[in-house]
């Protein structure tokens, strides 16, 4: 049996077209929309989903603790924060290993997205405070609505957002070019419930995104910060 319990399957828009097999969509995502009083786009960042909570550090199965190379970092930052994490839970993107898309201007390498406590997430004011306390950086918020009236508009905006480039300067790791960002993930600024979890959380990941395989494990690179890069070796 886990010690903790997973992230949550967020379920694609109908008109997201970076689906898989194994991916599921929200066709009824209007009416789950149309409840909510405000919510936030956030960037898809492109790395891995972890967790970091009382019993240590996990990947997205939470099966238990993970012992990856690329969270040696944050199983490090664990170990002077765990006996203050109490019954908060965070959630966040993890950049140190390069997957298909590489950030030209990161400063940190794991970006919150959402923290949980006990049977609820919390708010977006609330998960940016604990992030804040545990000196982590939010990922991006690309904006905000709060007029959640007009369908057509709603996924317009989406669909402009992500032919931006990302935030922290996406470049496609194949190609060696800049890229747009990954994707937009939706969530509910206010708290609610882990049992809720689908009817307040949505993404959109733009088409031929992913560029790795089972294999890119075996080959993986750190990303470089951004005061990395700017180093003189003369």
């Amino acid at each position: 049996m886990s010690v903790s319990r997973k992230y949550g399957r967020t379920f694609h828009y109908p008109f997201s077209p970076g689906t898989t097999s194994d991916d599921r969509i929200n066709y009824d995502y209007w009416n789950d929309i149309s409840r909510l009083q405000n919510v936030i786009h956030t960037e898809k960042l492109d790395g891995e989903n972890n967790c970091l909570n009382k019993y240590g550090v996990f990947a997205r199965s939470h099966a238990a603790p993970t012992v990856s190379p690329w969270t040696s970092f944050l199983r490090e930052k664990w170990n002077f924060l765990k006996n203050d994490l109490g019954d908060y839970e965070i959630f966040g993107e993890n950049l140190y290993a390069i997957h298909s898309i590489q950030y030209q201007s990161i400063e940190e390498h794991f970006f919150v997205f959402g923290v949980r406590e006990n049977d609820e997430w919390l708010s977006w004011e609330e998960t940016k405070f604990v992030a804040s306390a545990f000196d982590m950086p939010v990922v991006p918020v690309l904006q905000e609505c709060d007029d959640l009236s007009d369908k057509i508009l709603f996924e317009k905006n989406i669909l402009e957002l992500v032919k931006q480039p990302g935030t922290f300067g996406s470049v496609d790791i194949q190609s060696g070019k800049s890229c747009t960002m990954e994707g937009v993930v939706t969530r509910n600024k206010n708290n609610y419930s882990v049992a809720d979890f689908q009817q307040n959380v949505f993404k959109y990941v733009r088409k031929g995104h992913v560029k790795t395989d089972e294999h890119w494990t075996r080959n993986w690179k750190r990303a470089l910060l951004k005061f990395e890069k700017n180093v003189d070796h003369k």
